[in-house]
């Protein structure tokens, strides 16, 4: 692990979490309901080309809607089973520095930020023990942590570190 996550001598894990399977996976469920929406559309509108196509000898009407027809099977299943790929790559991990988040399907990537530079979070909750925190420095947002099991305590560690930050810029 400390190698993949770029860990520095001396850094210490406080804590290391993974977004629960489903609630990952169907995070954005929004837009399967709008994809199987528009794949319908689609549908229809492809077998119209194909039919205009024949009837006036014209190849390009029953192509022209294929890439629309695509998008609408990625929206409406592709980014799900994309997400399940993904979740096996998924990695939260805050030491005594640093949050840092590993993600990415097939060239995974670490995402990290400064314990310091943390200016506050939230913690959404999508159940009684799974909730989703946004880390932010100054207004920006920088990290989300989707679906995490127990969030509680990752968000504890959070806090001491705003506190921590805050007590050093009193002082």
């Amino acid at each position: 692990m400390r190698r993949e996550l770029g860990l520095n001598d001396g850094e210490l894990v406080r804590w290391e979490g993974r977004p629960a399977p489903r609630c990952y996976t169907f995070r954005h469920w929004r837009h399967s309901i709008f994809g199987c929406i528009f794949l319908a559309v689609t549908g229809c509108w492809q077998v119209l080309g194909i039919e205009m196509a024949s009837t006036y000898a014209t190849a390009w009407l029953a192509w022209l809607p294929l890439p629309f027809l695509l998008l609408g099977g990625y929206l409406s299943v592709g980014h799900l089973l994309q997400a399940r790929l993904e979740w096996d790559r998924v990695l939260y991990v805050i030491t005594d520095r640093r949050l840092l988040a590993k993600r990415g399907l097939f060239k995974p990537w670490v995402e990290s930020m400064e314990l310091a530079a943390v200016t506050y979070f939230s913690l959404h909750h999508q159940g009684e023990q799974l909730g989703t925190l946004r880390v932010y420095r100054e207004k920006e947002q920088r990290l989300i942590l989707h679906c995490i099991e127990h969030p509680r305590r990752a968000a504890e560690l959070l806090e001491a570190a705003i506190n921590q930050g805050s007590a050093k810029g009193e002082g």
